[in-house]
Order: C-alpha cells, then structure tokens, then sequence
C-alpha cells in the first residue's frame, strides 16, 4: 500500500529520503513571489514568551515542518526562524527537524546541523524532534549526538534505507548501536513506501529494554496496522503520521506528528485544543477536513505547492524546494490562491 497522496504525486523513494491563520496573516501572491518580510513584530513577541510544551505529555502536535530555500535552492534561515514562529502561533506544540516533508536526503551532511542548530536557535518555545537518520550508523549516530548536545527534545530515526528487507537482529542491532551512545527520546520512524523498510512489532519489542525508547511515527494510512501499534505499545507514544489515524490517536491518548500541519496548522491544533479541554473533537475534525477537502486538489501534498501555500499563509516571500521535488505549477497557484480564499471565508 503507497500512501501519502501516491508518495508525493510518485516522487520516488530517493526523493522523500508529514491552514489558514488569521486574517491578517495571510499574504497575496505579489508579497509571496516580490519579497514580502516577515510575520509581524506582535505576534513573535507573544511567541518568544511562549512556554514549552510538557515534556512528559503524549497528545501533542508537532509538524513535519518543510525546510525553506530560496530562488538558488540555499537553506534560507530567516525564513526558517519565521516559519517555527508561525507554526507556534498557529497552536503547533512541536516541529520535526529535516524530516521527509523537510528533504532531509536532499541536503548534505553539514548543512542538516545547520538547518537543526537554526531551529534550536528559534525554537521559540517549540519542542523540537530531529529527524537525524541516514542510511549509515556513523553518520546517524553523529547527527544524531549533535541534536543531544544542542538541547533537542528527541530523535526521530528512519531505518537505513538502501539494503531492503533486512532482517531483524540486523535491525535490532542498527538501533542498539544509536540506543547505546545517545540517551534523550528516540522514536523509530515506519514510512516503508519511502525507506523500503518497515517497523515491526517484533523491532520495538527487541528495543523496548532502552528506556529513552518514545514510540514511533507510524506514516502509512492503513488503519488496522496502527490500531496493531497502538494495542502492544499503549505506554509508548505510537504518533500517526497521518490525518487519516488522527481521531484513533487522539482518542487513545497518542500525538501526532503531520506533514499536513504546515498548511493546516491552525485546523489541526483546534483538534488537539478541543481534546486537551475534554470537549468532542468531531466538529473541529470535520472543519480540518473540509479545508483539507479544498486545499489537496491544488497539490499541496507536494512540497512545491506546499511551500508556495506556506508562504502565502506567512505573507512572505516564496520559497522553494529542492530538486528531484517538483516546482509550482501556475496552474497549481491559481488553484492555491482560490482555495486559501474559500478558506479565509469558511472563518
């Protein structure tokens, strides 16, 4: 079964390796491709006063958040330090670092700790998950050391991800090597449409001796094998990577961690708003999916859509995604700039 809309419009697996806010800040299409700055001055401010979220609670809302270049395809940090305060000020309570929506195969080895070290620079309250997997131990291990030293929350690790079908004591023994040398939080990251290996129940339970073992992003939409996850690991933190699984999360006390909160941040944290205040969360679920409903046909599961959505809700500049990844269409941003619109009303 591929899922994450067909892997991202069939970007192949080398490739991929997760809306609307207030009025005020959503920028028309001239301030999104001329150069528009940044968000305003206020709403930073309410958000460096942020606090962060509990570390010990399991329903959060994190971000698969998208890593913004510019025109040259250079990692561009101010706007990356502009995007963590609007996705805080949207309601997101944590952001994952260089995941799959962040084109984390498509950045080198030194520019990853940039990216990480900008985040933990303008985190802003967040709770920062960094996705450090490579398809190597070393490497792992030593993007994943450096999150730990700079004050991450925790590690999102995908398996290596060239040799397929591993078997599990290989596994077992990948992830004790990691589990050994570095000690917050690990979860392990099940997205086999991209990585072409999956997590099993028999992994985690080969693992579940460490005790900064999390739990898991479970990316696939297929509600029986996570409700499977769910069951044999209710202490773990078993996150759905997708908006499909989001009400079975919720309602066995698990997080989330969705490529869809970059555009739908403001939707998808009244769901986790309405859950925390112990109210019915089926009306805010089903306001998510309508703008879902408008939003996906213009393409924005794909990060060049994504990112010209993105900045169009910021009231920013444009910015891109780097190659093999698709560049906005103009179609595409007529379609983006109608839906945003239907939204913006929807209120």
């Amino acid at each position: 079964m591929q899922t994450r809309r067909t892997f991202l419009g069939s970007v192949g697996a080398a490739a991929a390796l997760g809306v609307v806010g207030p009025a005020g800040l959503i920028g028309d299409a001239a301030a999104a491709e001329n150069g528009a700055t940044n968000i305003n001055d206020a709403e930073r401010t309410s958000v460096d006063s942020a606090a962060a979220p509990d570390r010990g609670e399991k329903i959060l809302f994190w971000v698969a958040a998208s890593t913004p270049c510019d025109k040259n395809l250079n990692f561009d940090p101010e706007l990356y330090k502009d995007l963590l305060a609007y996705l805080k000020s949207q309601g997101a309570d944590g952001v994952v670092v260089l995941g799959t929506t962040g084109e984390f195969p498509s950045f080198s080895f030194a520019e990853r700790k940039k990216v990480a070290e900008t985040a933990f620079k303008n985190r802003k309250g967040l709770n920062i998950m960094v996705s450090s997997g490579t398809s190597n131990f070393p490497e792992t291990i030593e993007l994943s050391k450096h999150a730990e030293d700079n004050g991450a929350d925790g590690l999102l690790i995908v398996p290596p991800f060239y040799y397929k079908h591993p078997r599990q004591e290989a596994l077992t023994k990948y992830y004790s090597m990691i589990f050994e040398q570095v000690k917050i939080p690990i979860s392990l990251y099940h997205i086999p449409f991209a990585s072409g290996v999956p997590i099993s129940l028999e992994l985690l339970h080969s693992l579940e001796h460490y005790p900064n073992l999390a739990g898991i992003k479970d990316s696939v939409d297929n509600a029986e094998e996570y409700h499977a996850f769910v069951k044999e690991f209710p202490s773990l933190n078993m996150r759905t990577g997708t908006d499909v699984n989001l009400k079975y999360a919720l309602d066995h006390g698990m997080g989330a961690i969705l490529a869809e909160g970059n555009v739908f941040t403001k939707q998808i944290a009244s769901v986790f708003a309405a859950k925390r205040a112990g109210k019915d969360i089926d009306e805010p679920i089903t306001k998510l999916y309508a703008a879902v409903k408008l939003l996906r046909p213009a393409g924005v599961d794909e990060y060049g859509p994504m990112k010209y959505a993105l900045s169009l809700q910021m009231g920013t500049r444009q910015f891109y995604q780097r190659p093999p990844n698709s560049d906005v269409t103009e179609e595409q941003k007529t379609k983006i700039k109608a839906a945003l619109d239907e939204i913006k009303r929807m209120g």
